[in-house]
């Protein structure tokens, strides 16, 4: 699509064009006077596993942003009240037709490619001729190179980020530092499928639903999909060693499963027989299997602050402001990780619209604000792991007070 050229407008340059590169531009579209040019090395969307927005995402009070009793009294903790306030009144200038989409987006479960395939198309479709559509794969090299001073450049490309080394010079070059923490939750393999019936499930349904399974559990994720009526969606979750998970295949079979591991088969054929016996439906397809690390991190540096501080420096990004956004800034599992990158791409937004900030002001805060999302997230995710540890323990008291610390 070719760009305006009657009036020289700020070059911004976003590297990936996953969810949180498209959601990026789709904000920035609508905001300030800028010529955004958008990198993506895919032809087409084609990733189809399913998430769910968390519904803070379209909060229109402090007091919905913080409903969530998961993590209630942590965002208070974390967040100053100005910082709430703010993240609110900045969702109250999100454009409707982007609105819409994110209303739509926090009702259920929906598959990642209808997601980026509904942000490419509204994109598209206003006609605005300010964003540039570039399919390619990029290198660090290439995107050091592009930018010119005072250009922007955000890198969305994911949990193998592009700049993520590259952008402090703290970190990087031969044999040095990665900039990045990690922590390992656990190894996890994770069977999805549609169910022919509305069905939720509550710890109280999961547990009973395991009674039986002594070694592996299986602990779903369930919620009624906002698209088909009447069809559940179901994602489960099931422990396993390293061991084991070394030994298996990426995508495993259902059938080599049951042959390899047929106690992990077991646990989740108990499960799918109890919901068919309640509520007479049936699995609708295949079973999809994958295993994965269940991995919380985040970048130590978010943005070029360090490289802009040392003045003259002869590197492109001690004038050009760069930023980390969606998963090459912060990873994390349980479902969180697109919602935390559609905030943390809100809240960069709003930055780079307010002209009147310092650029050094603007690097303060988004690195303030990525590290209280980080927080936020760790305390989420290590309670959510440490509650999957006690369900898995319940039946065996002495295991279960292992795990407990009382006083």
């Amino acid at each position: 699509m070719a760009l305006e050229t009657s009036t020289p407008r700020r070059q911004v340059y976003i590297i990936g064009g996953g969810p949180v590169g498209l959601m990026l531009t789709a904000l920035l579209q609508t905001m300030g006077d800028y010529s955004i040019h958008l990198y993506e090395k895919r032809t087409d969307y084609t990733r189809t596993r399913m998430v769910k927005l968390d519904t803070y995402l379209v909060a229109d009070s402090v007091e919905s942003y913080c409903i969530d009793y998961i993590d209630e009294e942590n965002v208070e903790a974390v967040f100053d009240r100005t910082d709430l306030e703010e993240g609110v009144a900045s969702r109250r200038s999100i454009a409707p037709d982007l609105r819409s989409l994110l209303l739509e987006w926090t009702l259920g479960f929906c598959p990642l490619n209808a997601i980026e395939r509904a942000l490419s198309d509204l994109i598209d479709q206003r006609g605005t001729r300010s964003v540039e559509r570039i399919t390619g794969a990029v290198s660090a090299e290439d995107a050091l190179a592009m930018v010119a001073p005072d250009d922007i450049l955000i890198d969305c490309t994911g949990s193998r980020s592009l700049l993520r080394d590259h952008i402090s010079p703290a970190f990087g070059g031969e044999g040095g530092e990665a900039n990045v923490f990690t922590v390992r939750l656990e190894y996890a393999l994770v069977t999805t499928f549609l169910y022919s019936r509305t069905y939720a499930c509550d710890e109280f349904c999961k547990y009973y639903k395991n009674a039986e399974n002594d070694r592996y559990k299986f602990i779903p994720a369930v919620h009624r999909t906002f698209y088909d009526r009447g069809v559940t969606h179901v994602t489960g979750i099931v422990n396993i060693s390293e061991g084991e998970f070394n030994s298996m295949p990426t995508r495993v079979d259902p059938e080599w499963l049951r042959e390899n591991f047929p106690g992990v088969t077991a646990s989740m054929d108990r499960f799918i027989d109890c919901i068919k016996g309640e509520t007479g439906g049936e699995i609708l397809g295949d079973l999809e299997i994958v295993r994965i690390p269940l991995d919380l991190y985040h970048a130590r540096d978010v943005s070029s602050r360090k490289w802009h501080a040392l003045g003259s420096a002869d590197h492109p990004f001690a004038n050009s402001p760069t930023f980390l956004a969606g998963d090459s800034a912060i990873g994390s599992p349980y479902f969180q990780s697109i919602s935390l990158g559609f905030e943390c791409a809100m809240f960069l937004a709003g930055l780079i619209e307010q002209q009147d900030l310092e650029l050094r002001e603007k690097f303060d805060r988004y690195e303030n604000f990525m590290y209280k999302q980080w927080l936020r997230v760790y305390m989420r995710s290590k309670m959510i792991k440490h509650n999957k540890d006690l369900f898995e323990t319940l039946d065996d008291t002495l295991a279960l007070l292992q795990k407990l610390h009382i006083y």
